[in-house]
């Protein structure tokens, strides 16, 4: 084990550290972690001296911003210096300098990777616990089923900054987007999209000060964390919106001309169906998903198809047992259409826009 840590690099971002940083150092010294690179975020010249000590350690580099930029930004610095400088390194393990996470538990994530050298490592907190800040029990209940449901991904803490990442995927971490704290999100969308399988290794819940050194701000990052979900809602809405505006346009025409006609809804609904989907599929493949798989408009279309015949087919059933009218039938394909876009959408993240 000892040899296996001294080939991992452990990254510290930091902005505006307090003492605590010298103690996380200390802490992780102690384990026996002998490369530790701290990047100073910008956090301006009132800082300087306790980056000078942390430059003391004989195991530690500095690495310096010249103003804040986030700490994705700093986590892609620190990654970028270790593949041009750590040519051994076999892995890192990113860690916060607020002494929140515990060196034993940077020890166990280490020993964790040492055991799944393919695999990334995330250290996963409890939050039922009440010593836990609400913000930040409400943010990861919310987080972690929105990406249980959007994502398709089942994880414990999803806005840990505890992770043990094999060198292997440091390129892959380069080319994620994202500056700030929704870079870490992004990381695991992309190891979702990628393949790249993971680990869990649960680790203490430590909250300092009711967590007042974080940086995180709940609105605004929240907002870059859940962008590509909203975008995947806007669209869906815009779509739907449209749907249903042209299914009751053309269901009346139809009924006012063919009032008998039994093929009215179908018809109706294959009409907005088809202008619709087409609005969603850009708007999906261009601004959601931003996939380029060649066989995406195949797939799509072949979704719905199935779909358009689930809708057409649980309308008419619905508008015939509840005697519905015009506008009854447009409320009935609404509800209906809301619960096949659950469904639809699991299918269009998995298999239609699969990168």
């Amino acid at each position: 084990m000892n040899d296996f840590i001294k080939t991992m690099c452990i990254i510290l971002p930091s902005y505006k550290p307090d003492q605590k940083l010298l103690a996380v150092l200390n802490g992780l010294s102690e384990k026996g972690f002998s490369d530790i690179i701290v990047v100073n975020d910008g956090s301006g010249s009132d800082y300087d001296a306790l980056f000078e000590k942390a430059k003391a350690f004989p195991n530690v580099t500095v690495l310096t911003h010249p103003e804040n930029c986030g700490k994705g930004r700093a986590l892609k610095t620190a990654f970028s210096y270790c593949m041009e400088n750590r040519p051994a390194c076999t892995g890192v393990i990113t860690v916060d300098g607020d002494n929140q996470h515990h060196p034993d538990d940077v020890l166990a994530c280490c020993l964790k990777l040492s055991e799944n050298p393919g695999q990334i490592v995330l250290g996963a907190r409890s939050f039922s616990s009440e010593e836990v800040p609400f913000r930040s029990r409400l943010g990861n209940v919310l987080t972690r089923s929105v990406f249980l449901f959007a994502c398709g991904i089942k994880i414990t803490d999803t806005q840990t900054g505890l992770r043990a990442i094999p060198a292997q995927y440091l390129p892959l971490m380069l080319e994620i987007s994202g500056e700030r704290y929704e870079y870490e999100t992004n990381m695991l969308l992309e190891m979702k999209a990628h393949g790249i399988p993971f680990t869990e290794v649960t680790i203490r819940t430590i909250y300092l000060d009711e967590n007042d050194s974080s940086h995180f701000n709940p609105l605004k990052d929240s907002i870059k964390i859940y962008r590509t979900i909203f975008a995947f809602v806007a669209s869906s809405f815009i779509s739907s919106l449209l749907d249903l505006v042209l299914f009751f346009l053309f269901i009346s025409l139809l009924t006012y001309f063919a009032p008998e006609n039994r093929w009215n809804v179908f018809a109706a609904t294959a009409v907005a169906r088809v202008c619709s989907s087409l609005c969603n599929y850009l708007l999906n493949s261009k601004k959601v998903f931003g996939s380029q798989n060649k066989t995406s408009p195949i797939r799509y279309y072949l979704l719905c198809v199935l779909q358009f015949a689930a809708s057409a087919g649980l309308v008419s059933l619905a508008a015939f047992l509840l005697h519905a009218g015009n506008i009854g039938k447009t409320v009935i394909k609404a509800v209906i259409d809301t619960l096949l876009f659950l469904i639809s959408y699991q299918i269009q993240r998995d298999w239609v826009f699969k990168k």
